[in-house]
């Protein structure tokens, strides 16, 4: 067989295929490609794209420059393009894995590859059924798109005002050349200062985070506490005026105050001074002036001759030890009384009248142990004490005799 009818057989056998292809359906798309994807077995994802420029069905999907898949279906759903690609079962990609439409080369074809994420932990695992949503995908940039931007740039984009910012800045540091080398420094200074910084600015700012946080959870508490204020709001701005001829008045006070307390200053200080020797004389009294002042509220009696007083008569026991034996020992052995220490008192002297003296007459004699417990016409002053006193409070005949009243 020669050459020309070996090309005519090989052109028949193709022009049948597709002929053949056609009638089943599937059209050239369904005739699988050199280089593509794997036959085996795969699981099924759905992919959200913004926009998949010119993606095809039975375009590679790839995961680190590595075909593992390929695309099956892509359609419309509402503003958003869903991709239906179809990945090796034994390809294990975690369930938070990102999707992006890129191109082999410069005009290359498109392809959409897998990768696990970048900014965060990966968790679970991908399976038949998922879909990667819209906020996990992108795409790259086109070369028309780069084209594009260059274009506006030359053609009096960007580089068309270089020249002139160019000269407008020679012309504003002309002559400046000095403040602007100081400009220099300083700006240098200041951002290495917040260079060290940087992490007080960073705690601050995360502060500052958790602060807006916790005031957007307690959002209505403020809004509450905000309409709250506007009743007294409302009232500070009628009364307005009267605050303000207040405070008027209170400048005005202030002013006679100071100098009122100028003219005045001298006479003040020279009052406190001579309050100086009448406090002293006070803490010297100490406790004695409290004392004095409870006597006085029931003298000529002791303080605790209220408990004695029932309606308007007074309930006293007196007690008298008149045994010879005890009168004797107690005027032998009595001894002088010690000598006061002198002190001002708290209340004028009064003159007190003198006792008689007792005549040296001998005493009858009494047995051992014998008492009178009351004798008609004894003064009663002696051994006076209110009635439940306790009887050893009272003292003997000796001590009463020798002027030491109980």
């Amino acid at each position: 067989m020669n050459t020309a009818a070996r090309v005519r057989s090989t052109i028949a056998v193709a022009l049948a295929a597709a002929t053949t292809a056609g009638c089943t359906g599937e059209g050239l798309a369904g005739l699988p490609l050199p280089g593509g994807a794997p036959d085996g077995p795969g699981y099924h994802v759905e992919v959200e794209f913004a926009d998949v420029l010119d993606l095809v069905p039975q375009s590679a999907v790839k995961v680190n420059d590595v075909t593992v898949g390929s695309v099956e279906k892509i359609w419309l759903s509402g503003w958003t393009a869903r991709v239906r690609v179809r990945v090796d079962r034994n390809v294990r990609l975690p369930d938070n894995a990102t999707a992006a439409v890129r191109q082999s080369s410069l005009l290359g074809e498109k392809f959409i590859a897998l990768s696990a994420p970048t900014g965060e932990p990966a968790q679970g695992e991908l399976s038949d059924g998922d879909v990667i949503p819209l906020s996990r995908t992108g795409r790259a940039a086109e070369v028309e798109e780069v084209l594009s931007a260059l274009g506006m740039v030359l053609s009096g984009g960007g580089l068309a005002h270089l020249k002139t910012i160019n000269q407008e800045l020679a012309r504003a540091f002309e002559g400046r050349e000095d403040d602007a080398r100081d400009t220099l420094r300083q700006l240098d200074t200041f951002i290495g200062g917040l260079e060290a910084q940087k992490k007080d600015i960073v705690r601050a700012i995360d502060a500052l985070d958790r602060l807006s946080t916790r005031l957007a959870k307690q959002r209505e508490t403020v809004g509450a506490a905000v309409d709250a204020l506007a009743p007294g709001l409302r009232v500070l701005a009628e009364q307005r005026a009267q605050l303000t001829a207040a405070l008027t008045a209170l400048g005005k006070l202030g002013t006679v105050g100071t100098r009122v307390i100028k003219a005045s200053g001298d006479d003040t200080v020279a009052s406190i001074q001579a309050l100086r020797p009448i406090l002293e004389q006070l803490v010297r009294a100490g406790d004695n002036l409290p004392k004095a002042m409870d006597f006085m509220l029931t003298y000529p009696f002791p303080p605790n001759i209220t408990g004695a007083i029932v309606g308007d008569k007074v309930n006293l026991k007196a007690t008298l030890d008149l045994d010879a034996t005890s009168v004797l020992a107690n005027l032998l052995a009595a001894a002088p009384p010690a000598a006061p220490k002198p002190r001002k008192p708290l209340l004028p002297e009064l003159p007190l009248p003198s006792l008689p003296a007792i005549p040296g007459l001998p005493l009858p004699s009494q047995p051992p142990g014998s008492s009178l417990d009351l004798i008609p016409g004894l003064p009663i002053a002696y051994g006076m004490a209110p009635y439940g006193a306790a009887e050893g409070q009272q003292g003997g005949l000796a001590e009463m005799l020798s002027g030491d009243m109980a």
